[in-house]
């Protein structure tokens, strides 16, 4: 199904602006039968992109779009869509492929809408059956937003908001659900492919796409407005850190750095706030894990994409309607240290699992990354001490502070900045104690210096004239020290 969205997402898109790429090739490519309706709802399409450029005639569209999304309109899909299940067989359709199923589907309705005599345009037609398609086979009319691979958020707000993140910019989608019911219908064929469930009595849920995006659920009576669903999409290619370099998010040389950081298995935090890139940080340093590693990753939704040959991914579990079965993070943890990792990956450090994190990576498991919500690396500390304080355990300030130091050696912080683009903005060393405080130092650090006309910020990385880091040694032990010293002097005259 979502191979097929990919191929067919700029049909099924309408007037919800996809990539503009698409389009002449969606246009190109339809056979003769179908030529009518790519050619009628293209161009709207097409220049619905570009309306940004100032290019006055897509100004109608957005409205003759909306104007379709009648009472009337939903009220047809209404009608065909239950002469569709009275006809269909659904134990038949499961056993087809899917582009097959949409043949099926697509040449019943064309029957019942030419016997119910539905006075219709083409491209009315062709949208009607790309909506009933999508509601029979995929999602919905979050179909056409999961196609696009620009969309980092889709957050649908009850049935007729729907809001998208594109370049770091939170904009208003046309996308609209007939009613709340069929909102929470789509959140709960979402949530039951993991083995979940959203109801009145469940109403709070965290589930995951096929593709690994993941997706929050709040239904009412928690959520007033109707069902609220958030969806943190993956794109199709995940990110290297060479185009993190391309996209400014860091300078070759802080690349270099983090790729013997990841390689010479210091033991890692990324510290961020919503939204500033975490966990693709944390997918691109594990890029340069050795291959010959065993990796066991923790998380309460899977998103972590390794490439490794030998990984385990475990999920923590929600408790069942009774209350029981639930699997915390801190007992995938636990368990990790009997099924002999070299590496232990948390994909989100919330509470406890934090302490017994810290003593794996005290006991043997070097190696080992963690993320953690905190604005600065500072706070980062802070907010490790305090989760060790949630998990109950009665040690004085300074033995926990004395952990953590002697666990962690690297920390590296992610922003989001206000224009929207996301920066590693500290690379930071924990060296150790001085009498009862964490003692730190940055390696580099992002500093802002204004914005352009456009609004959109300046700001380059600088080195703070490290020259030996503190990990120097276990970077000379797996024979990275010259490619580092390279890299930190590169830094360092740049930042002359």
């Amino acid at each position: 199904m979502f191979g097929k969205r990919g191929n067919e997402g700029p049909a099924k898109s309408g007037g919800l602006a996809p990539p503009p790429a698409r389009a002449p090739v969606a246009a190109a490519s339809a056979p003769a039968a179908a030529a009518a309706p790519a050619v009628i709802i293209e161009p709207s399409r097409d220049q619905s992109q570009p309306r940004q450029q100032m290019v006055p005639p897509p100004m109608q569209t957005p409205s003759r779009r909306r104007a379709v999304r009648t009472e009337e309109y939903y009220d047809t899909k209404s009608q065909v869509f239950s002469a569709l299940i009275d006809t269909i067989d659904l134990s038949q359709l499961s056993k087809l492929g899917n582009e097959a199923a949409r043949e099926e589907i697509r040449d019943i309705v064309n029957d019942i809408i030419t016997i119910k005599n539905f006075a219709m345009s083409i491209s009315e037609q062709e949208e009607l059956l790309e909506d009933i398609c999508n509601d029979v086979l995929g999602y919905g009319p979050l179909e056409p937003l999961l196609a696009r691979d620009d969309i980092a958020d889709i957050m649908v707000n009850g049935a007729g908001q729907t809001f998208i993140e594109v370049g770091g910019k939170t904009m208003e989608s046309e996308v609209r659900f007939r009613d709340n019911a069929q909102l929470l219908s789509i959140c709960q064929r979402i949530v039951s492919q993991v083995g979940r469930r959203v109801d009145e009595s469940s109403p709070i849920c965290d589930a995951r796409l096929p593709d690994g995006s993941r997706v929050n659920v709040i239904a009412p009576p928690l959520s007033i407005d109707g069902p609220a669903l958030t969806i943190r999409k993956f794109k199709k290619d995940k990110l290297t850190l060479d185009q993190l370099v391309r996209f400014g998010a860091i300078t070759p040389e802080g690349a270099t750095l983090l790729q013997i950081i990841g390689r010479v298995r210091c033991n890692v935090v990324i510290s961020g706030g919503t939204g500033s890139g975490k966990t693709t940080l944390l997918n691109c340093l594990t890029n340069y894990i050795d291959r010959d590693e065993r990796v066991i990753t923790c998380e309460d939704t899977a998103e972590l994409q390794l490439q490794q040959p030998h990984v385990v991914r475990l999920e923590t579990r929600p408790p069942n309607i009774e209350g029981e079965g639930e699997i915390t993070m801190r007992d995938l943890v636990k368990n990790c240290l009997r099924m002999r990792p070299e590496r232990i990956i948390v994909g989100e450090v919330r509470g406890p699992e934090v302490f017994d994190l810290l003593q794996a990576m005290n006991t043997g498991h070097d190696g080992s990354m963690g993320t953690i919500h905190a604005n600065t690396p500072r706070e980062c500390l802070s907010r490790i001490e305090s989760m060790i304080a949630m998990g109950g355990f009665s040690l004085p300030a300074k033995t926990v502070r004395e952990i953590v130091s002697g666990s962690i050696d690297v920390i590296i912080q992610a922003a989001r900045l206000r224009d929207g683009s996301r920066r590693i903005t500290q690379i930071t060393e924990v060296i150790g104690m001085e009498g009862d405080v964490i003692i730190t130092q940055d390696l580099m650090r992002y500093e802002i210096e204004g914005e352009d006309a456009s609004g959109r910020l300046i700001g380059r990385h600088v080195s703070t004239g490290i020259g030996k880091p503190h990990f120097w040694d276990r970077a000379r032990y797996y024979n990275e020290e010259r490619r580092l010293a390279a890299a930190l002097d590169e830094m360092e005259k740049k930042a002359q």
